[in-house]
């Protein structure tokens, strides 16, 4: 008989690539798949039409309830009262505290009967632990980020920070089975919560997304040009972007920059702003969001990828985003900053990644000015091809995933 897995996300399906390469890679495994999901965001409903009519596996989306963001509220208000008189915040209130569906996801996920449920995102662990309960299953987690260390210190940060812990501190000891989606992550939740280090399974992307052979080198024709590129589900002024166009500007060599993204918050138009105030106005574009299954493709256009990330948080200093190995598929060299996880994922990347220091834009002027010469660039594309192809791509990542779930499987038959 055919063991069951049930992945639980608050997302809705097209905002969450590593829930879709999860759910293909177990159903290719053999295991019967069902992924619980959100459908709130409108923007990404059709998106989520079309992923659900061409997977091979069940889709379950689930509405949040308009009454969420005044349930939230009152959780939040008990949880501080409660914390006030030294009282222990119960799960389900610091669970709740969020504007998260937690309560959508309670009342479905559990009527799924599975043999396995993997929670993605803080928000879905209450949800399949109590699935994981009411059917006597195994309980999973994958941890993309570090989510108790995402605060940055903004108001109410440190609240939300102390609800997320409590819920990890809860169902983390439960589960048989936990991914990270970088090295860091997985040492950060085993030293904060004395578990077994986490697998590891990157952010990396099948084979079928890259191109059918890399994209020549450009000839430099008259004065030497880069065409730089970022991506993210949304714009923002912490990632980076705003060092990068100020060396934009140091450079000797013309470099453009397109930035992917929703602008809902405006702060892309702060980002032309600057250019504009910088000479750059032409040199600086925004893109708008495109689908998943499209990013690797669209990397391919240009000449390097960014992925400049702040230390705005413990997270942020210790993730890998899936942006540096869209780049990698797509055979386009990474410029990164130097957070500690980039730093130790740059021993193996070698010619394909360039670091920078974000306070220094005279130095990333630099890097890029060197990058920029038909040598280095060449190199750098070729590196950055050959290991999207021997390495960085989910074709081999996949294995990892499947060897955890498989080893908690057996696990639970020798003690039975």
């Amino acid at each position: 008989m055919r063991r069951a897995v049930c992945i639980v996300s608050p997302g809705n399906l097209a905002s969450n690539p590593r829930v879709l390469k999860e759910a293909d890679a177990l159903h290719g495994a053999g295991y019967d798949v069902t992924a619980v999901v959100c459908d709130y965001n409108e923007v990404l409903r059709l998106a989520d039409d079309e992923i659900e009519t061409a997977v091979p596996w069940k889709v379950i989306r689930v509405p949040r309830s308009r009454v969420e963001g005044i349930m939230a509220r009152a959780a939040a208000a008990l949880a501080g009262g409660l914390e006030a008189v030294g009282i222990a915040v119960p799960v389900g209130v610091a669970a709740r505290s969020a504007r998260t569906p937690v309560a959508a996801l309670m009342r479905r996920a559990p009527e799924v009967r599975a043999d396995l449920y993997i929670a993605h995102y803080v928000a879905a662990m209450p949800a399949a632990m109590a699935a994981a309960r009411r059917h006597g299953a195994l309980l999973g987690f994958d941890a993309e980020d570090f989510h108790s260390g995402e605060g940055t210190g903004a108001s109410g940060d440190a609240f939300r920070m102390r609800m997320v812990e409590i819920v990890e501190r809860a169902i983390l000891p439960s589960c048989s089975h936990v991914t990270a989606a970088a090295p860091l992550i997985g040492r950060a939740y085993a030293a904060r919560y004395g578990m077994a280090e986490p697998a590891t399974v990157l952010n990396v992307f099948p084979l079928s997304m890259a191109p059918l052979q890399p994209r020549p080198v450009r000839a430099q024709e008259g004065a030497p040009m880069l065409r730089a590129y970022w991506f993210s589900q949304t714009i923002g002024l912490d990632r980076g972007l705003q060092a990068f166009i100020q060396a934009m500007a140091l450079t000797t060599v013309r470099v453009t920059l397109d930035i992917r993204g929703s602008n809902r918050w405006g702060h892309g138009d702060t980002l032309l702003a600057l250019a504009a105030s910088l000479g750059l106005a032409d040199r600086v574009k925004l893109l708008p969001m495109a689908a998943p299954s499209e990013m690797v493709r669209l990397a391919a256009e240009y000449d390097v990828g960014l992925s400049l990330e702040t230390e705005v948080s413990e997270n942020r200093r210790i993730c890998l985003t899936n942006k540096i190995f869209t780049y990698l598929l797509a055979g386009v060299p990474v410029v990164m900053s130097d957070t500690p996880a980039q730093k130790l994922l740059a021993i193996d990347l070698g010619p394909a990644a360039r670091f920078c220091v974000l306070a220094d834009p005279g130095g990333l002027a630099g890097t890029l000015d060197a990058l920029a010469t038909p040598g280095g660039l060449e190199e750098a594309s070729a590196t950055a091809w050959r290991l999207g192809r021997e390495r960085y791509n989910w074709d081999r990542e996949q294995d990892v995933l499947l060897q955890s779930v498989a080893a908690a499987f057996a696990r639970r038959e020798t003690t039975r």
